[in-house]
């Protein structure tokens, strides 16, 4: 970065995360950041040498996201790069559904609590900070399965939902963001297959090359979030950045 560049200021949300402490590693060792702030349920993401590394916790809860929210767009006002990268699909007592009949309301809370709430919460809290921001561009952990054009299987209901009410709720967002904080760029990202805790217990079926390491995931995302600039719209992209049909 040369002496005359402004420093860049980064916040990854799932920091915990193989995704998001892939990206925010990644970030803290690019001199064009001078601050990445990193936020998982135990800000148990370490530091190392990095001194623009910030860990912080929450606790998911709305007081705690709007809390350090306003306090990163107080300590950071240039924020350039935000990564939500929140999502679950099984836990002890869940998983996808293959059926009907096995939809509990209990798992499907979990499932649009997780995947599109929070996500959104988390936008929310953020936005009023980034309403003078002339360059923010921010990318939202999706998947290709909340696609309503492209599921061809069906299954998932509660994973396959969350994601497409989360890709709502963005594209709603875009349009507002367009008139309040004409300096953001919205993106729903779906990674692929990655080699994660979350799809652990489905990588069987994986074709070969097509399972990703958390760092290669987040240096695709690095990618697009350098070469697509602020246009007022939300883009629905994939790890290679091809669009996905909604």
């Amino acid at each position: 970065m040369s002496e005359t560049a402004t420093a860049m200021q980064g916040l990854v949300v799932g920091a915990g995360g193989g995704i998001g402490s892939a990206m925010a590693q990644r970030w803290s060792q690019d001199p064009r950041f001078d601050a990445v702030w990193a936020v998982s349920r135990s800000a148990d993401v370490d530091p190392g040498s990095q001194s623009s590394l910030r860990p912080l916790s929450t606790d998911q809860s709305e007081k705690s996201i709007a809390e350090l929210a306003g306090m990163i767009v107080q300590e950071s006002p240039r924020l350039s790069r935000i990564v939500i990268a929140l999502g679950t699909l099984h836990g002890p007592s869940y998983g996808p559904e293959k059926s009907l009949d096995a939809l509990q309301l209990a798992s499907m809370q979990e499932a649009y609590r997780v995947n599109c709430i929070l996500p959104m919460l988390w936008l929310s809290a953020l936005a009023p900070g980034l309403r003078k921001n002339p360059d923010c561009r921010i990318a939202v952990l999706s998947a290709r399965v909340g696609s309503i054009g492209d599921n061809r299987l069906g299954g998932w209901y509660s994973y396959r939902s969350a994601k497409a009410a989360l890709n709502m709720g963005l594209r709603s967002a875009s349009i507002e963001l367009a008139r309040r904080a004409k300096g953001v760029k919205l993106i729903a990202f779906h990674p692929g297959t990655v080699d994660t805790a979350l799809s652990e217990p489905f990588q069987r079926g994986v074709p070969e090359g097509k399972l990703f390491a958390p760092d290669f995931v987040a240096g695709q995302l690095d990618r697009i979030l350098d070469t697509h600039g602020v246009d007022g719209e939300l883009s629905y992209l994939d790890w290679a950045g091809e669009t996905i049909t909604w």
